[in-house]
């Protein structure tokens, strides 16, 4: 509708400019055509007279006048047109405009909402890339949801998406990963052990060293030097496929699985290193290379070689992230855990200092997750071995209440994870109660069927018995989906999503209780069936979207 109100505008125009009613003769830029936020004001604004006001040099409510006189004399889609405030232009829209949205939900189906054609950009999204040191806990799993629903309403909007995990598979915790493993498994043995206090002391580091054990059985009296890398492989092997079947339940798929490692079998860090010293981007300083991020905004300079040697993990990223921009990707996301903000400056100074674009780099904060149990909060350490871990919250509450969670706030904002809240069967239960909307159509479908009464066909139902202020708002929800995904995708957040689907469950309960479709005449049923599987189709749109089911039955 917006597109169609753009195109009478235009035509206004031109028809104006031709009878000299206004003297620029040129279209406008920079106008809008948007929702009030006050629907007394309409159903669309346009600023576009305001926009014109120095070039016509009249005020702008006299050329909203002109303008409304123009558009008078076509047959539009709007009941009236009024002038508000400096010189917006609202439009009142017929109630048939609306219920003709009906019509495209239910043609278009499970399309409804996505962009019409694909080419956008190329994107990808890399999201989780949690150490294989250990099972995801809760907050990798926040990170997991918001990443997959970024790369869903990226692709809803027409770009090439790639999903990416990036594994570290080449640091200082993977020597310590596979010390630990060995110390276990010599412990197991009867060896005496001295366990440092910062080795990962899980009970799974234990399940790890007895499966090497059984396979390796005289690992245990190797050397340390010759079993710690044995152990560290061993782990991470272990450990990752773990990882990989956990977010495999969860509902997460990667498209890629980037190692680390691989960076430096193809020298791919000394290769982007060498092209920062040609730059005359670093300079040495106590035995250590260092990266003049400074000169880009950081607010101090970073070290890339350590005074030892050993390359640092910003080393690694920068050469990471030019290989991703590299593989033809216009725009790169990551999503990070909110404690690595101050990274952000200097991954955006090494772009600008290697000539690239550094906004082409977009980082999306998730803020940590607060899981209460019994009221208390529990830890998440990863080395203290106390963690929940995801796995165990999602087969405690289920995937689809963990999904539905993790986005219900925006990623920048704490989240409390109600373990209680999200196992009740209740309308208290926010995903229990967008499901039960869907489930509930999908019963009166069954209902009608029963007594006779079918889903009309495309354009086929009366939607003129459609008289009431809810249904009149119910149609104008399903209009605002498709933007809501655009907006949604445009802003990277998916919580968007979730707050329309909490709204549009809302409306859709308080009207159903107290108006039936069953008992009334015939054609206002029908009708009324229209709209409700107008709403379903919508639900089960965007809850497929997030990765969450819409059941027929609850």
């Amino acid at each position: 509708m917006k597109k169609q109100l753009e195109k009478h505008i235009v035509t206004a125009l031109e028809s104006c400019f031709a009878e000299e009613t206004l003297d620029s003769a040129q279209l406008p830029s920079g106008w809008t055509i948007e929702v009030p936020g006050n629907p007394d004001h309409g159903d669309f604004a346009s600023n576009v007279a305001m926009t014109m006001a120095r070039a016509e040099r009249k005020a702008p409510r006299k050329i909203a006048e002109i303008l409304i006189a123009a558009l008078g004399r076509v047959d539009g889609p709007w009941e009236r047109i009024e002038i508000a405030g400096p010189g917006f232009i609202n439009f009142y829209l017929k109630r048939g405009c609306w219920y003709a949205v009906l019509d495209q939900v239910l043609s278009q189906g499970q399309s409804y909402g996505l962009a019409a054609e694909p080419g956008g950009e190329r994107i990808q999204v890399e999201f989780v890339s949690a150490n294989p040191t250990g099972p995801l806990h809760i907050g990798h799993g926040r990170g997991a949801v918001v990443g997959d629903a970024v790369a869903s309403l990226l692709e809803a909007a027409g770009h090439q998406v790639q999903r990416e995990y990036y594994i570290n598979d080449a640091g200082n915790q993977i020597t310590l990963l596979g010390r630990s493993i060995w110390l276990r498994l010599r412990e197991q043995a009867g060896c005496p052990v001295d366990f440092p206090e910062d080795g990962y002391q899980g009970e799974y580091i234990r399940e790890v060293a007895a499966s090497l054990a059984a396979e390796q059985p005289t690992l245990v009296d190797a050397p340390e030097a010759e079993a710690v890398p044995i152990c560290s492989s061993y782990g991470v092997k272990l450990l990752l496929g773990k990882i990989e079947e956990d977010l495999g339940c969860f509902g997460i798929r990667f498209d890629n699985w980037y190692r680390e490692s691989s960076l430096y079998e193809r020298d791919l860090v000394a290769e982007e290193l060498g092209k920062l010293k040609k730059l005359g981007l670093t300079f040495e300083k106590d035995g250590a290379l260092w990266l003049r991020t400074t000169d880009y905004g950081d607010d101090k300079d970073r070290v890339l070689i350590r005074s030892d040697g050993s390359p640092t993990y910003f080393a690694s990223d920068v050469a990471y992230h030019m290989e991703k921009f590299d593989r033809g990707f216009s725009r790169v996301i990551d999503v990070w855990g909110a404690d690595h903000h101050g990274y952000v400056p200097r991954m955006k100074a090494m772009l600008a200092g290697l000539g690239r674009e550094p906004e082409a780099l977009q980082v999306l904060m998730i803020q940590m997750v607060n899981l209460l149990r019994g009221g208390e909060p529990v830890s998440m350490g990863k080395r203290s071995g106390q963690f929940v871990t995801l796995r165990e919250v999602v087969d405690e509450v289920g995937r689809d209440a963990c999904r539905f969670f993790f986005l219900m706030r925006r990623a920048d904002s704490q989240l409390d994870f109600d373990l209680e809240l999200a196992k009740q069967q209740s309308n208290d239960n926010p995903v229990y109660y967008v499901q039960y909307a869907h489930a509930r159509i999908c019963s009166i479908n069954r209902n009608a069927a029963e007594q006779g009464l079918q889903v009309p066909g495309v354009g086929e139902a009366d939607v003129d018995r459609l008289t009431g202020a809810e249904e009149l708002a119910l149609a104008k929800m399903l209009y605002q989906y498709p933007e809501t995904l655009a907006t949604a995708a445009r802003n990277l957040e998916p919580h968007r999503v979730i707050y329309y689907l909490q709204d549009l469950a809302a409306m859709f309960h308080s009207y159903y209780n107290r108006c039936r479709v069953l008992g009334e005449d015939v054609e206002t049923g029908r009708a009324r069936l229209y709209l409700f599987n107008g709403v379903r189709q919508v639900l089960e749109n965007a809850l497929r979207l997030l990765g969450v089911s819409a059941p027929e039955r609850m």
